[in-house]
């Protein structure tokens, strides 16, 4: 039976290469942009008849929408496109790659464990928890829970590697518990593996690719103690039983056709935070497309149940029809300020805290670019804090390429793609720290309203932007820039400690993903592949490890790492866990491996 199954697994990796997955630069944005570009004219233009909505194709498989591009009802419609084109059209609307569902399950695996004993309470063990390790998103792992010390991240070796069967884009974090990790898929396969051994103990099937961070807590459910909660790049959040990974519960949380959940859900006290995004703004400059109706939103839910508690939506008014442009496309407004990042609490102050991204259409609310704090209980705001007003930015409308779809005047595109960090400072007082994709850190007060307390930059350069996270140990914060390097910040003042350029000389590797503090060293994976550990005191380069190659695998899967771009290292029992293989825009290399590094 395994050597069936791992023949099929090679045939189907080597079928797929020779289609242009492997090497090529597959970025499963593309998708919609093809969609966007070629398909809105007739699907979702009420003035066809009998074409099925956006909303409807989303619920297909990507091998039934293939199909019907190449050999049913839509293959004269997309005669035009390129076999590409089509691959990446269905595994965008169709939620997950070809054939994954076919190879991900891990009754099949070869790798599976002995046995599945009753899981230890979490919060008893060494864990990473969600996106930021703390309700506080810091990002900084203990002694206490596993953390590797400056002494031990020079002696780091790879221990073992799990492939993800089919896998073209590396980027969902994993949580760790109970001595398990909890790992999603670009496939949608969730997984639950030994932290020691890397075999598997069970798979789950979600309906659309896991982008997000993993969260792990207690559940009141018939049967289960502890469950795993996720979303997916389809508006979906999942509870799902720990032990076993058999569902409790699932929740659409948002109906707009293009929503995905990218920033983490935040577990607290019994409640899901789930942050909303969206895909729709990738290329709708174009004219075809009737820019723009989906508007950012988190979402309180009952963690043992799923039902909604409250939902707070960024933008207050609802998308409402404002005009036709040349091809008689009716466009709408107001639209964007999506939430990109995983919601920070405030148990003291009974607030959560969330950054918020960019408009797209005129004008921009003054929820944009912001961060806003909202009543735990209610949902209702306490403050917001906008960094940068005017913001509108639409994909498709830079230089040459502006349509009367787009903004008057195409904004800078800096969101707050980071999640805030609550800290406390030396005088005893609290701050917010904030990175912005403008580079800009901001420490905001959150008992004045999010008043200034400092701003500054973490690396004054033209690519010196703050994308999906940085962390702090209590007296700096520390941050990742996309020109490539990492920077220290005196948490109390603003003031620049040192930067270390990470870069190699004669590339352009970027730091965008989020970074991992532990005591003494920061851990931060640049697009290149290149993982590295530097000390917290100047800097200074303390280990590095290439993913950028092949691995052999646990479970025998052919595997390869690839750049680094969004979800950080993450580090517990004294284990440094990390996906290679993130390319979600085509901008890295695509890969699809989790690696287990330790110092023993």
């Amino acid at each position: 039976m395994k050597k069936r199954f791992t023949a099929a697994l090679l045939f189907a990796a080597s079928t797929l290469l020779a289609q242009g997955r492997g090497p090529r630069r597959y970025g499963s944005e593309d998708g919609f942009a093809v969609f966007q570009q070629h398909c809105t004219s007739c699907h979702g233009n009420p003035n066809v008849a009998n074409a099925p909505s956006p909303e409807a194709i989303r619920q297909r498989t990507p091998e039934a929408i293939l199909a019907s591009m190449t050999d049913g009802s839509m293959k004269m419609q997309a005669e035009s496109l390129s076999s590409e084109e089509k691959r990446r059209l269905a595994e965008y609307m169709g939620g997950r790659p070809l054939g994954s569902a076919a190879a991900g399950d891990a009754a099949k695996m070869p790798n599976r464990c002995a046995s599945n004993p009753a899981m230890a309470d979490p919060a008893a063990t060494a864990e990473w928890e969600g996106w930021g390790a703390t309700p506080q998103n810091t990002r900084f792992q203990t002694a206490k829970a596993g953390a590797l010390s400056a002494d031990q991240a020079p002696k780091l070796k790879l221990k073992w590697a799990f492939g993800f069967p089919v896998g073209i884009s590396a980027f969902s974090q994993p949580a760790v518990a109970s001595g398990r990790v909890f790992v999603g898929s670009d496939t949608g396969f969730l997984y639950s593996l030994n932290a020691q051994t890397g075999c598997v103990y069970w798979s789950y099937q979600a309906k659309a690719g896991i982008r997000n961070a993993i969260s792990v807590g207690p559940v009141k459910a018939a049967g289960a103690k502890y469950a795993v909660y996720f979303g997916d790049v389809r508006g979906n959040a999942y509870g799902i039983d720990a032990q076993n990974g058999k569902q409790i519960w699932t929740r659409r949380v948002e109906d707009h056709f293009s929503a995905r959940v990218t920033g983490a859900p935040k577990l607290y006290n019994g409640r899901l935070y789930v942050p909303m995004s969206s895909s729709e703004g990738f290329t709708a400059g174009t004219l075809d497309y009737p820019c723009c109706t989906f508007r950012g939103s988190v979402t309180s839910l009952d963690a043992n149940t799923g039902q909604v508690i409250w939902k707070f939506y960024t933008i207050a008014e609802a998308p409402r029809p404002i005009k036709k442009n040349s091809k008689g496309v009716q466009l709408y407004a107001p639209a964007g300020i999506s939430v990109w990042n995983s919601p920070t609490v405030d148990p003291e102050r009974n607030v959560i805290y969330f950054g918020t991204g960019d408009g797209w259409t005129d004008p921009v609310p003054n929820t944009s670019d912001a961060i806003i704090a909202l009543d735990i209980d209610t949902g209702k705001v306490k403050w917001s804090y906008q960094a940068t007003p005017n913001d509108s930015w639409l994909g498709g409308c830079g230089g040459k390429n502006k349509s009367e779809n787009c903004p008057a005047e195409q904004g800078p595109d800096v969101d707050f793609a980071a999640s805030p960090m609550l800290v406390k400072l030396a005088n005893g007082h609290s701050a917010i720290i904030a990175g912005q994709k403008s580079g800009t850190v901001y420490a905001l007060d959150p008992d004045k309203n999010g008043a200034i307390l400092w701003k500054t930059t973490v690396n004054a350069t033209p690519r010196g932007g703050i994308m999906f996270g940085g962390a702090t140990d209590g007296q700096n914060a520390y941050f990742a820039v996309t020109g490539g390097g990492v920077g220290a910040l005196d948490l109390a003042t603003g003031e620049r400690r040192w930067f270390s350029p990470l870069a190699k000389e004669g590339t352009r590797a970027s730091n965008s993903a989020a970074i991992t503090a532990t005591p003494g060293v920061v851990y931060a994976g640049t697009s290149d592949g290149t993982m590295y550990a530097v000390s917290t005191t100047d800097g200074t380069v303390l280990w590095t490890a290439t993913t950028n190659r092949d691995f052999d695998t646990v479970d025998k899967v052919p595997s390869h790492g690839g750049g680094m771009g969004a979800p950080g290292p993450v580090v517990a029992g004294g284990t440094l866990f990390v996906v290679s293989g993130y390319n979600v825009t085509g901008g890295t290399q695509p890969g699809n491996v989790l690696l287990a590094y330790s110092a023993e």
